[in-house]
């Protein structure tokens, strides 16, 4: 249930940094909810996951998981770059987060 948690966390971050990205550019309400909605939500589901799995491991995992996946809707959405060097480091990004899981 906890890994559960940790997904919806994940997911609500990175639907928080969609809302951040939009706001920034563009101040409605619809992009203020979403920031504010994405990000509430994230840090609701990563409390709930502490019942479940330790701190330590459910945070890095949560960092890790919207970090990569932050990254990535950028790059889709939004036209960052996607070098070599940024590949790799999402690459190391979910290779860690992978390893906390598998050895918690």
């Amino acid at each position: 249930m906890g890994w559960l948690f940790i997904a919806s966390a994940s997911v609500f971050e990175m639907l928080g940094v969609l809302g951040l990205r939009l706001y920034s550019q563009q101040k409605t309400i619809r992009n203020g909810l979403l920031y504010i909605g994405g990000l509430g939500g994230s840090f609701i589901f990563l409390y709930a996951s502490f019942s479940y799995l330790l701190v330590s491991v459910a945070y890095s995992v949560f960092i890790g998981i919207g970090t990569a996946g932050a990254v990535l809707m950028n790059m889709i959405f939004f036209g960052e770059s996607t070098n070599k060097y940024r590949i790799a480091s999402l690459i190391a990004i979910i290779i860690g987060v992978t390893g906390l899981k598998a050895l918690s």
